[in-house]
């Protein structure tokens, strides 16, 4: 199979690794992109994984709340520039959605966009969603919501317009519901579940292979390798669980010690980021006018 330029410019993106490296791991992986990324990772060449899988797109993140705190809903609605994203028409069509998803929790996306914009309105979100496109001249989506409802009190965050938290806490307080709905949007990496037995074991096999990889390149023997996989799965789950991670306003104590010494448990909790596995156009200013000049 032909390597394009074009794919190892991306994988050097998303690894950091040589261009020589990044040819012959495509090569090898067939043009496969994922795995040549491991293959990399997996020989210690990989500087970094930049998580291509969530090149931004632009739009808004909104959060709707239930005047006692305990229904909330998140919705992501994107646009193609973040100039579109600060007009006042845009930033009204995606909170109508958020309060009806609020109000009216559909069951999926063809149900939420069938609804009428607005209490009394003839016009579905559909329907509104295309006028908008014809007015703003921007494609426009509605990508995704959630809608949490509990006997708990919620508590939310919004980072910006580009990431939405919620957090259902069990005999917390809402200083202590707010700060962990900060901590879930601003850790890196971002937490994937509450707990250590909430992981994927998938995600635990896919890591230890990789671990394992690069601890039978130190070449050291069996049993010292096998201390050094348990070890690196070890931090690996402290990483990514939430009540593993350190909290974010005070580093030396972890979310799950933060939770002991108050007495409270996180039931659950969802994290929206803009454009998160959403990969945008690349474009060649040059080669777009080019392309316009011999379509006129």
């Amino acid at each position: 199979m032909a390597i394009t330029a074009a794919q190892v410019k991306e994988l050097r993106e998303r690894t950091g690794s040589g261009m020589m490296e990044c040819k012959k791991a495509l090569v090898d992986a067939d043009g496969d992109m994922n795995t040549a990324i491991d293959a990399l990772r997996k020989t210690g060449l990989a500087k970094a994984d930049k998580k291509a899988s969530r090149i931004a797109a632009e739009g808004l993140v909104v959060i709707e709340m239930s005047a006692d705190s305990k229904t909330a809903a998140i919705v992501e609605v994107n646009c193609e520039t973040d100039f579109v994203a600060r007009k006042e028409d845009f930033q009204g069509f995606a909170a109508a959605i958020a309060q009806r998803v609020l109000v009216d929790n559909p069951a999926d996306m063809e149900t939420l966009m069938a609804m009428p914009l607005k209490d009394g309105d003839a016009t579905s979100i559909e329907d509104a969603r295309k006028a908008l496109i014809a007015t703003i001249g921007e494609n426009i989506t509605v990508r995704r919501f959630t809608r949490v409802e509990s006997d708990n009190e919620l508590a939310s965050y919004r980072h910006g317009v580009r990431i939405g938290v919620l957090v259902e806490l069990a005999s917390g307080d809402t200083v202590l519901g707010k700060d962990l709905a900060m901590h879930i949007a601003a850790h890196d990496p971002r937490p994937v579940c509450i707990s250590e037995e909430q992981v994927p074991a998938d995600m635990i096999a896919a890591e230890r292979d990789i671990f394992t990889a690069q601890a039978r390149e130190s070449g050291k023997p069996d049993n010292i390798i096998e201390k050094m996989i348990t070890g690196r799965i070890r931090k690996f789950l402290g990483e990514i669980t939430l009540l593993g991670q350190s909290f974010v306003k005070d580093p030396d104590v972890t979310v799950g010690k933060l939770l002991e010494q108050s007495g409270a448990s996180v039931v659950r909790f969802e994290r929206i980021e803009l454009g998160e596995g959403i990969e945008k156009k690349s474009e060649n200013f040059a080669d777009e006018v080019m392309a316009q000049a011999k379509g006129g």
